[in-house]
């Protein structure tokens, strides 16, 4: 095995052209950073860029641009957004100099129980199908955003994407793809509403076809004249419990009219004189902030990009962080989650001693007393600058897709475990554990970048290395998201997601031959094929007054500024 490992890395060294400059980090760049005077949007689809442009050409604030942008990511990538889905942002505000954080995930369902569940001979909860359907929170995110840093009126914020599902838009390569993929499984499950809200003539939409969406269209018309009542409330909200009941499921009317989105104090640690700001769970955005501490603690103006010293560091700190993500990490109105004592420097300085630089290890938590995502950003001529992630987990969700409204709902409950007693336990009404965290990073306490990187267990180690390829390697914000990404996977389980284990390094082509044989010597296995994300950022430079936008070359994005 040893052997066809040591091939195929000889044959992805060859074929990457290496040189002594990619070495050091240079020259991964796709193509030159995109530079703004008064806004940037940063998106992973063309046409939801230049929407959220337009957006802040008609003077609207970041925020109404990511609203406007979101909302055509939900019909023109519905293979990784909608409203059927959660949302987390956190939003530099101008006028206050101040960073606010907004948990809009949505809760499970108050008539499920744990024993009901137990009943039904589970050991986990299903991917796909009614049960692992928990309240979808994006919307009422939208008004809550918009409410607080809103300018122009929702009705003008939606109407492009209203526009564009009635008027039809053409589809991708890549979402056509996974399209093809995930629409017929559906159909095989027995699913209904799949091709006649998603596809053409009974089958996935082909790649630059051009897609109508009306359903969605008269959905989105809903909200912009009667505002986020017209979601959980009425007539849409009707439509959606009486269709999770009809397919087995257990999401109510009242679970949708009781929901509330929860503004909470981003969380921070300090990398090498930056501050690093994530959500507190219960997402996943602390693992990062972990990782961060542990990885300071190493020289890294003696190692280079993608030497072996530099990964074994990395994914030695991401097993030690995602342990503890695995005790830990959960909703934290039911659970207590030592969150300042996970992100200390002292516990990072504790944690990093007992890494073995010549050994791959394996670890447990630390004893402490106590598919597919979107990720955008925008940034407006007033310095308002917002950090937006959106998801249906899985790609598109749970397959249920509820009659003519245009959206698939998510699946997020199936990250419950059923394991009695753990912090992620399944109860009624919490929020599951989350994948989706988006990033934002200020220095001497103005903001200095908002990014994120999408793509479930490998968004904090994503953080984390755009973050080095920025500080460590000196990469621009262009070649930080293009240079080649390495993602640790674990023995995971759905009980937590722990990384058990000395795992596997996955890795794209692009690192050295004999860097990857030191790895090989450590104790790592190395393999092929990881889930690399997509990377959306903007930048500011206060000195300059300009924006640097930066989408990368892995999906269909695109960074647009004026």
């Amino acid at each position: 095995m040893k052997t066809l490992y040591l091939s195929l890395l000889l044959y992805l060294s060859s074929s990457a052209l290496w040189s002594q400059d990619r070495l050091t980090g240079k020259n991964f760049a796709t193509r030159s950073e995109v530079i703004a005077q008064h806004g940037m949007v940063a998106t992973s689809h063309p046409l939801a860029t230049q929407i959220g442009l337009d957006i802040l050409k008609k003077g609207g604030t970041a925020i109404d641009a990511a609203i406007a942008a979101n909302a055509a990511l939900g019909l023109m990538e519905p293979t990784g957004s909608g409203i059927g889905g959660d949302l987390f942002a956190i939003v530099w505000d101008a006028k206050t100099q101040k960073l606010y954080g907004l948990n809009a995930s949505g809760r499970s369902p108050k008539n499920l129980t744990l024993a009901m569940l137990k009943e039904k001979g589970l050991d986990k909860i299903p991917s796909w199908g009614a049960l692992p359907v928990s309240v979808p929170g994006a919307v009422d995110g939208w008004f809550e955003l918009h409410q607080k840093f809103g300018k122009l009126p929702m009705t003008q914020i939606l109407q492009p994407a209203i526009d564009y599902a009635r008027n039809g838009f053409p589809v991708p390569e890549l979402i056509a793809f996974y399209q093809q993929r995930t629409l017929p499984f559906f159909v095989s499950q027995g699913f209904p509403n799949v091709y006649e809200t998603y596809g053409i003539n009974g089958r996935p939409p082909q790649k630059g076809e051009i897609v109508k969406n009306p359903y969605l269209a008269a959905t989105y018309e809903k909200l912009a004249k009667e505002g986020r009542k017209g979601f959980y409330e009425g007539e849409i909200a009707r439509t959606i419990s009486d269709f999770i009941k009809f397919q087995g499921g257990y999401l109510s009317y009242d679970d949708l009219k009781n929901h509330r989105s929860q503004w909470v104090e981003p969380v921070s640690t300090n990398y090498r004189g930056y501050d690093v700001w994530e959500l507190p769970p219960n997402g996943q955005g602390i693992a990062a902030l972990q990782m961060l501490n542990i990885i300071e603690t190493f020289d890294f103006s003696k190692i280079t990009f993608g030497s072996a010293a530099h990964l074994h560091i990395v994914n030695e700190a991401k097993k030690i962080a995602f342990e503890d993500r695995a005790k830990y990490y959960a909703d934290m109105d039911f659970a207590k989650v030592p969150v300042q004592e996970l992100i200390s420097k002292e516990y990072g300085r504790k944690r990093a001693a007992e890494i073995d630089m010549n050994q791959a290890r394996t670890y447990t938590a630390g004893q402490i007393s106590a598919g597919e995502t979107i990720y955008m950003t925008a940034a407006d001529k007033d310095g308002n600058m917002i950090s937006l992630i959106q998801s249906n987990y899985r790609g598109m969700g749970s397959g249920m897709i509820p009659p003519k409204l245009g959206f698939t709902l998510q699946n997020r409950g199936e990250l419950f475990s059923l394991t009695e007693g753990q912090n992620n336990t399944y109860e009624p009404g919490k929020r599951p554990f989350h994948t989706i965290i988006p990033a934002f990073v200020t220095k001497a306490g103005k903001p200095f970048m908002s990014y994120g990187v999408m793509g479930g267990d490998f968004q904090p180690q994503g953080h984390v290395q755009i973050l080095m390829n920025i500080i460590d390697f000196g990469m621009n914000l262009q070649e930080a998201g293009d240079a080649p990404r390495y993602e640790h996977s674990g023995s995971s389980t759905v009980t937590g997601f722990s990384a058990q284990g000395k795992g596997k390094i996955l890795i794209e082509s692009g690192f050295d031959f004999d860097e990857i044989q030191k790895l090989i010597s450590k104790g790592h296995e190395i393999g092929f094929g990881g889930y690399y994300g997509g990377y959306q950022a903007i930048m500011f430079d206060a000195d300059k007054g300009v924006y640097f936008g930066a989408s990368e070359s892995r999906k269909d994005g695109q960074a647009a500024g004026y």
